[in-house]
């Protein structure tokens, strides 16, 4: 099979192991920037042109979409799909994924265990955003924040207070949410391809922090997930539009709760947690999926 990975840096280790992966499997593969793919929207030869030449002959895209770049990288995305090019992530999913709170609302209308969260645009309703999920010590996040950066822990009402009132006199789109205290510092990225989850790794925040994240200084190993949090992580990507997707979860009391669906995870982190090639399952499963025969289907989905 041709395959395009859709990444701004072929040095990112995940670029790298999904290119190296795909090859050591007999594909073709050329890593595309995504800002360089010029769209062109015709009546019945809908096409992308990238270094003035037209893409042509590809048989499925690997969307790696930075979150800065959501808008035109999921315009790119849905190009390819409208050209019957198989993505291994559609383009409604990213778009799903990206927007934090349509994602809560989504996973919250279908029942999955989520943090109690809430969401506000008045400096008037600070109080009652604290008291919805159940005062402090709460975690405020910034909608646009990734890899842990915009999530900020209030100890105390006053802390809450003024940091939810500094974002808002920012004019920032913020969520409030529970604070799992029994969680520890810890969450799980279970690492959905398909319907199956092929890999799952605890993570511990650092000393002194309270944000798990690797990028943030975390601890990873691998993790042994419950039946529930297996079906929570399928289920959660699955209302997302998600076949491949990195889901966020913590052990709170009364069961796992979804922090977060990731459309672009990393895979660095959990395969040296884990030891397994993520990135060749990733490969798997376009090959079992990639085709003629979802040309169509794929047009009518984009």
């Amino acid at each position: 099979m041709k395959i395009a990975i859709l990444s701004r840096n072929s040095s990112l280790y995940s670029t790298r192991r999904l290119k190296e992966a795909a090859e050591e499997r007999g594909h073709e593969v050329r890593i595309l920037d995504y800002l360089r793919c010029v769209i062109d929207i015709a009546s019945h030869r809908p096409a992308i042109v990238y270094a003035g030449q037209p893409l042509e002959h590809l048989d499925a895209v690997i969307p790696r979409i930075g979150a800065t770049h959501t808008f035109y990288g999921t315009a790119v995305v849905r190009q390819f799909e409208m050209m019957g090019v198989y993505p291994s992530v559609e383009s409604q999913g990213i778009s799903r994924s990206r927007d934090k709170l349509r994602s809560l609302q989504l996973l919250a209308a279908e029942g999955v265990g989520l943090p109690v969260t809430s969401f506000a645009h008045s400096t008037k309703d600070i109080t009652g955003l604290i008291s919805l999920v159940g005062g402090a010590p709460l975690v405020v996040k910034l909608l646009e924040g990734t890899q842990g950066m915009g999530v900020v822990l209030a100890e105390t009402k006053k802390a809450a207070e003024s940091v939810i009132g500094a974002f808002m006199q920012l004019d920032a789109n913020i969520l409030v949410q529970e604070f799992i205290k029994e969680a520890g510092g810890s969450d799980i990225r279970a690492f959905v391809v398909g319907n199956r989850v092929v890999a799952a790794m605890e993570r511990t925040a650092a000393p002194g922090e309270f944000r798990s994240n690797v990028h943030r200084g975390g601890q990873a190993v691998r993790a042994k997930l419950t039946p529930e949090e297996r079906a929570t992580a399928k289920r959660a990507a699955k209302i997302l539009g998600l076949t491949i997707a990195g889901v966020d979860l913590m052990r709170s009391n009364h069961g796992p709760v979804v922090l977060e669906v990731n459309s672009s995870p990393g895979l660095e982190g959990i395969e040296a947690a884990t030891k397994i090639d993520v990135a060749g399952k990733v490969v798997e499963h376009i090959e079992a999926n990639a085709g003629p025969p979802r040309t169509a289907r794929s047009r009518r989905k984009a």
